[in-house]
This record gives C-alpha cells, sequence and structure tokens, in this order.
C-alpha cells in the first residue's frame, strides 16, 4: 500500500441556500472518516439550521465574513480569522452580510450528515 495520495477536484456537495460545499478529502470524495476538508462559498444573505455536530470543525475564513453562533454565543469571523468549535456544541452559520464569505472547513472526525444533527433533519 502507498504512503501517499494524490488528491484531484473535489466532490460539489449539493447543499441548498446557494452555499458551494466542494469536499477535498473525506467521506464523500475519498473515503476518509479520520477527517474531512471542504472549500466553501456563502453567498450573501445565506443561513444553514442550526446543528449539534458529533464532530469538531475549524473555519479558515480566506475572504469576507461570517457570524457564527456557538451555544447562544455571536462570533464574527472576519477573513484571516479561525474559529475551531468542539463536537456536541450547538453553532449557527450564517452570512447576513452583503459579500460572499469563502472559506475552508476541517472537521474531525469527518463531516457526515447523519453525525451534523442539523435541527430542520
Amino acid at each position: 500500500m502507498s504512503k501517499y495520495r494524490v488528491v484531484g477536484e473535489g466532490t460539489l456537495v449539493p447543499v441548498p441556500g446557494g452555499k458551494k460545499i466542494e469536499e477535498i478529502f473525506g467521506r464523500v470524495h475519498t473515503g476518509t472518516e479520520e477527517f474531512s476538508l471542504a472549500h466553501m462559498v456563502a453567498p450573501g444573505h445565506w443561513e444553514e439550521p442550526p446543528q449539534t455536530p458529533e464532530f469538531g470543525e475549524l473555519t479558515i475564513l480566506i475572504r469576507g465574513a461570517l457570524e457564527i453562533i456557538v451555544d447562544g454565543e455571536k462570533v464574527v469571523l472576519e477573513a484571516g480569522q479561525s474559529l475551531w468549535v468542539e463536537p456536541n456544541a450547538t453553532v449557527h452559520y450564517r452570512n447576513p452580510f452583503d459579500d460572499e464569505a469563502e472559506y475552508y472547513a476541517i472537521c474531525l472526525p469527518a463531516f457526515s450528515p447523519e453525525l451534523a444533527h442539523r435541527r430542520d433533519e
């Protein structure tokens, strides 16, 4: 077995609301359960339902701003900043601003809809 893996273009994960998720590494694209890495672009005035995921998530914002509510506490993340959210925290990601927000998300263990526990599912 090889000690490395070259990964090409990611897999687009369909989500409502116009947000683009391209999984580069994880359950969907590479079958990896230990962690996932996704590139995301959230349009202005986008939000997703609150969730209480079983995984931790590191958000690395590279452009724009995001509002992230963690267990009721609002954090505004700006380009160049990162935020780690522990597993089992209730988190609500949204972009109430006019400009797109572009970021990377690393989840430990890897993201899956079943582990996200979104409120509308």
